[in-house]
């Protein structure tokens, strides 16, 4: 019996509220040159003083030395094992349906980046420079006149711009396949990998997406910042049970950003429009407070910072995060949880396979001896390191909504 179809099986109502507060790419590393971790560096009483009455412990998202990207560690998060071949969603349709995007069955989305490219055609920065969402609304509107203009015999391609530098990229049309390989090689002073299949099944697809992709950047060579387009994460609808179903208990998300919100949706969690940061997102919860069981609050700003190589900004995202704690406490919760997705540490400037530490407070759980909430206190807790996907398993326990198993 598969761990989350056990979950189902115990699963029971109860009057606890659960709170899983992911603190995206929290989890930092010490070297030489970065001897404190952010969690270490800022000023978080409000963290710490959960700390001293929850027990803590690391998670790993996927599988030791496997670094998660943001969709399988979110999905983790929910009880989902990554690794199970359902389970394996590309980033593409996460966005498209964070987006509200309609998607049918049998379309392919892809995750898009404006990205910058010198004279040579060699990548110089994989996002634009982050421009802002208004500049990414007038380039996705040029792309998209360039491609109906294209006129891809049999293809319906829709793009709708996203947050900053993103996109997303809507493919409808008989016979298509989502087996394509992404077009971001990922590193800079390259150029952009060509459209190719991934699999036989892909050539077919790849062809006419190589059209598209010609369309779209002719539309914005001239432009100084966003003049490339990388694809990826190219994927159709998965299956998923729900949540609420599986766990029996109304799931609420509170993510201010369209991937996040996608993968919940994905989830079957209903989607609660909120703002970016936590302040609001908390004044979000408490006007719904009443409505769902289980909340899921998503914080971007931790990871971008570590993105950025920022560990300063990093920090103070922290304690913005700290401050706005009391208030999300005073609602009532009976089970709290606070972790991220993955690691981003600040001296690798992108996501890692370094565990991430974890805080589960409630009635029940096993205060340890930490006082602090951060990397070096998880290493101790009582929690031990453990696969992400089995946290839910200790939300629900904790929150009386898991049955006893057998006699």
């Amino acid at each position: 019996m598969k761990h989350q179809q056990l979950l189902a099986r115990l699963a029971q109502p109860s009057e606890h509220r659960i709170v899983l507060l992911v603190l995206d790419g929290v989890g930092d590393v010490r070297t030489a040159e970065q001897p404190r971790t952010a969690l270490e560096s800022a000023a978080t009483p409000n963290l710490d003083r959960l700390a001293e009455a929850s027990a803590l412990g690391r998670i790993v998202p996927v599988a030791p030395g496997v670094t998660p990207g943001s969709g399988p560690g979110h999905l983790a998060l929910f009880g989902y094992d990554p690794r199970e071949p359902e389970v394996d969603i590309g980033r593409g349709v996460l966005e498209a349906l964070g987006l509200e995007m309609e998607v049918a069955r049998g379309d392919v989305t892809a995750r898009g980046n404006f990205a910058t490219a010198g004279p040579g055609g060699e990548l110089t920065d994989r996002r634009a420079g982050r421009i802002p969402s208004e500049e990414s609304v007038r380039l996705t509107a040029a792309m998209q006149r360039a491609v109906d203009g294209a006129a891809v015999p049999g293809l319906e391609v829709t793009l709708r711009p996203g947050e900053g530098h993103r996109f997303v990229l809507r493919l409808r049309g008989e016979g298509l396949s989502p087996a394509l390989a992404d077009t971001d090689p990922q590193q800079l002073g390259v150029a952009p990998l060509p459209v190719r299949a991934a699999a036989p099944e892909g050539e077919a697809t790849a062809a006419a997406v190589a059209r598209v992709v010609a369309a779209m950047e002719g539309a914005i060579a001239g432009e100084e910042r966003a003049n490339r387009v990388l694809l990826r994460g190219f994927s159709q609808l998965p299956h998923l049970p729900p949540v609420g179903e599986l766990y029996r208990l109304r799931a609420g998300a509170f993510a201010g950003y369209p991937l996040y919100r996608g993968v919940a949706a994905a989830c079957g969690m209903e989607v609660v429009p909120c703002g970016k940061r936590l302040p609001a997102i908390v004044e979000a919860v408490a006007e719904r407070w009443d409505d769902f069981d289980y909340f899921f609050l998503h914080v971007k700003q931790t990871d971008q910072a570590g993105e950025d190589g920022d560990l300063a900004a990093k920090v103070a995202h922290l304690e913005e995060v700290d401050a706005a704690l009391p208030r999300l406490l005073d609602l009532g919760p009976g089970v709290v949880a606070v972790t991220g997705d993955h690691s981003t540490p600040a001296p690798l400037r992108g996501h890692s396979w370094h565990p991430v530490p974890v805080l589960l407070h409630g009635p029940h759980c096993f205060a340890d001896e930490a006082r602090r909430f951060d990397e070096v206190e998880a290493i101790r807790g009582h929690l031990g390191t453990f696969p992400s996907y089995q946290l839910m398993g200790l939300l629900l326990a904790n929150a009386g909504r898991l049955a006893k198993f057998g006699a």
